[in-house]
């Protein structure tokens, strides 16, 4: 698996730097997976703005079921009413997805709209995906900016994260920040809800493991990690609870599997690096994830033979057709798969 390409993060520094300025652009298109900071800057721009009191009369938004070149055209050609600049925005309209005479259409106006406009594609459901090759990408690279909202850096997140139970009065060491992003995730749009429960559940000012574990909703690869750390440690029976735990949790065995058979994969790699004498850095690169589920699964790697790690991919490679092929129960399946890798781990 080659190493992943880090996101482009030119748009989103040109954003901030322009908001900082006070002076926005003319045309954004907002996309990617960190929702959460997507709303907050959109949240901004709209303060900058839209200002005066006029708020409605200099907001025009087009539906997308509504998207046409003259109907972009006519939203920017309302000229500021009390204000200097108006915005006009589209939702999931997807610009690459249109006719080759309205992309000219598109790519023309964007040459040449006026200083009191700012146009904000917004890009929810639909995904955005730019064409370099058209006309249209290179109006866009010329006379807007694509920012593209990607997971945040550990550092930045676990900071983050301390800032916003430092905002409930609450505190969090840096160590239980990343153990809270590994069990919840690491976008900021799910964080927020995780922060806001366990701070209203803590009782004392500095946050605990305890105050997590007991109202955090983990999401499935680290429940998964568990199990498999269980499985390392020799503990069938706590691997087994957790396994009833994610049944309890209603999870589809085929997700459960999915997940296994991903981590079983990332150890497996954990190992052939640590065979070769290289580090959790290279494990990150190769899968594209964070420093610290990377050092915990070269953690993890270290109580696994070789062996084991290969032959834990096969069995889970063979349970996925069974559980696609044979009709058998899934649950079933599972349950013998867990009992397969509960052999010797090591040696």
């Amino acid at each position: 698996m080659p190493p992943k390409a880090k996101a482009d993060t030119a748009g989103f520094q040109q954003l901030k730097k322009d908001l900082s300025a006070g002076t926005p652009g003319r045309l954004y298109i907002l996309h990617g997976e960190e929702t959460y900071l997507r709303d907050f800057y959109f949240g901004r721009l709209k303060e900058l703005l839209l200002s005066g009191g006029m708020e409605e009369f200099n907001l025009h938004q087009v539906a997308a079921k509504d998207m046409s070149p003259r109907a972009l055209e006519q939203a920017v050609d309302c000229l500021p009413m009390m204000s200097a600049r108006t915005l006009v925005t589209v939702t999931d309209f997807d610009l690459f997805k249109a006719g080759e005479k309205d992309r000219e259409g598109y790519a023309a106006l964007f040459a040449q709209l006026p200083d009191y406009c700012c146009v904000v594609f917004l890009y929810d459901i639909v995904p955005y995906k730019g064409d370099a090759r058209t006309k249209l990408a290179a109006a866009i690279k010329e006379h807007g900016v694509v920012v593209n909202f990607t997971r945040q850096e550990q550092g930045d997140l676990r900071d983050w994260v301390r800032r916003r139970f430092k905002a409930l009065g609450k505190e969090i060491d840096s160590r239980l920040a990343l153990d809270l992003i590994f069990l919840c995730g690491d976008l900021m749009q799910n964080l927020i809800g995780e922060i806001e429960k366990i701070g209203a559940y803590a009782k004392g000012p500095r946050i605990t493991r305890a105050d997590i574990d007991a109202v955090a909703s983990p999401q499935l690869d680290a429940v998964v990690f568990r199990m498999t750390d269980a499985i390392g440690e020799g503990n069938f029976d706590r691997a087994a609870g957790v396994l009833g735990e994610l049944y309890r949790m209603q999870e589809p065995p085929m997700r459960i599997l999915f997940s296994l058979g991903k981590q079983m994969r990332q150890l497996y790699s954990a190992r052939l690096l640590m065979e070769r004498g290289r580090g959790s850095a290279d494990l990150a690169a190769l899968w594209g994830i964070k420093p610290y589920p990377a050092d915990k699964l070269m953690r993890s790697a270290r109580r696994f033979s070789l062996n084991w790690c290969r032959q834990a991919v096969a069995l889970c490679g063979q349970a996925d057709l069974d559980m696609k092929s044979t009709g058998q129960d899934p649950e079933q399946l599972l349950t013998t798969l867990l009992l397969q890798l509960a052999g010797p781990a090591g040696g």
